[in-house]
């Protein structure tokens, strides 16, 4: 597949390229796994020098040796003898953007971890040993998000706070999506759309898996998926393992609560029979999986809150595929696609609620973007966008199906609201499948 957009980030990290030409730049890039952070890097560097070390989970000798052969084939630098430390090819590398600029792109940074966990603090002192003299471009990639956040924000790590910039690398938008179904299947449905935003929530690899393998309709997108070989299958029990470690199996249960729609503590606390508090807690702030959602002029404290997943895929994943194991473990795929197909259009109708609020909040002059329900969990409103400084306001209903929509039952429940709604000059809107 293709290179397609990133545009605003291959500006930046052309200015951060220009910048070490000067002064020595140290760049963290994070961003979920496939998500394309290799490719981006590897795009901004076309045509320039530069030396891409992947950290392997191999001893720290064996990876210096190949760290030592790239060294010399990407830019020509000779280290006479053995290197066994990181530390000193580190040093080499740094002396040797005294003399000549380059970028050094170290990918799956955290993994370091488990090569040696000393190899942290060593970058830390010959950083700061060398950085007022080399002219650098020092970028540093990672997939394990919480991991990544302890070796950089913790102030008792030995990187806190060396970074120069940080950026965290998000999924394709919905132009992005469009544009690459349109270049697979000039004549998809919104159907085909919803599909792809529903298993991929336009993330790279996934769109890559599906499009270069055929599958660029809605039925053959779940026919794929659903084949013993798609790795759609085992992809989210790998990405998070790592990410979990022992309590693996608690997260897994509340993640599968959550994209099941059981989405408030309480719910999730009496079906695990234990106060699910901190693992909440941890699955937002330490992994940053889940968010809090509030409704719409609820207060800052309010105590109304319904968690969500942000993951498209891994949405899927735990409401289809972990839930159906037993399934998958017997082999039975196209029972597996008999169930999703079952209940694909409630499930869809959900995403499509998603998808609107996010394409309003990329394309409409809005400062927030939510939705509201009451205090008992009723008057629910699909989709409200504020504008604080017009003072303006968008209100949704959004069905699949327009002819469910009901124009009358949304003013009905915007009385619930109007003192709230009285400051801005409301704007009231139907979506369904057909204004994708």
């Amino acid at each position: 597949m293709k290179f397609y957009n990133r545009v605003q980030e291959l500006e930046l990290l052309q200015t951060i390229q220009d910048q070490s030409k000067t002064n020595a730049n140290f760049t963290v890039m994070v961003g979920r796994r496939r998500i394309g952070k290799t490719a981006l890097l590897l795009e901004s560097v076309k045509g320039q020098s530069y030396l891409y070390l992947f950290v392997a989970r191999k001893t720290e000798a064996l990876l210096c040796e190949e760290y030592q052969n790239n060294a010399e084939e990407a830019l020509g630098l000779q280290i006479y003898g053995t290197i066994n430390r990181f530390k000193d090819l580190f040093e080499e590398l740094m002396k040797f953007a005294i003399k000549q600029h380059f970028t050094l792109i170290i990918d799956e940074f955290q993994d370091f971890n488990n090569v040696n966990p000393s190899i942290f603090g060593d970058i830390q002192h010959v950083w700061d040993l060398y950085k007022d003299k080399s002219k650098i471009n020092f970028i540093v990639s990672g997939s394990i998000y919480s991991m990544m956040m302890k070796i950089f924000e913790n102030q008792k790590q030995a990187l806190f706070a060396r970074q120069t910039a940080k950026f965290k690398i998000q999924a394709f938008t919905v132009d992005v999506l469009k544009e690459i179904l349109t270049d697979y299947n000039p004549d998809y449905t919104n159907e085909d759309l919803l599909c792809l935003y529903l298993l991929t929530g336009g993330v790279p690899k996934y769109i890559e898996l599906l499009m270069t393998k055929g599958a660029v309709t809605k039925d053959a997108m779940l026919d794929s998926v659903t084949s013993p070989d798609s790795p759609f299958l085992t992809e989210g029990k790998e990405l998070l393992i790592s990410e979990f470690g022992k309590e693996y199996s608690t997260y897994f249960s509340i993640l599968q609560l959550i994209a099941s729609g059981k989405n408030s503590q309480i719910e999730i606390d009496s079906i695990i029979e234990k106060n699910t508090g901190a693992y909440l807690s941890n699955l937002a702030d330490e992994y940053s999986l889940i968010s809090k959602q509030r409704p719409v002029f609820s207060k800052p404290n309010s105590r109304t809150i319904r968690w969500d997943l942000y993951d498209n895929y891994l949405s899927f994943w735990f409401r289809f595929i972990f839930a159906n194991q037993s399934v998958v473990e017997l082999g039975k795929y196209e029972l597996l696609r008999e169930i999703i197909e079952r209940d694909y259009k409630q499930y869809s109708g959900l995403i499509l609620e998603k998808y609107f609020r996010t394409k309003i909040a990329q394309e409409e002059r809005v400062t927030q973007v939510g939705s509201y329900w009451d205090s008992k969990g009723l008057n629910e409103i699909d989709l409200i966008a504020l504008n604080h400084l017009e003072k303006t306001a968008i209100v949704a209903e959004i069905k699949r199906n327009p002819t469910k929509i009901n124009i009358n039952v949304l003013q009905s429940k915007l009385s619930t609201l109007q003192s709230q709604l009285a400051p801005y000059q409301v704007e009231i809107k139907a979506f369904s499948i057909d204004d994708m």
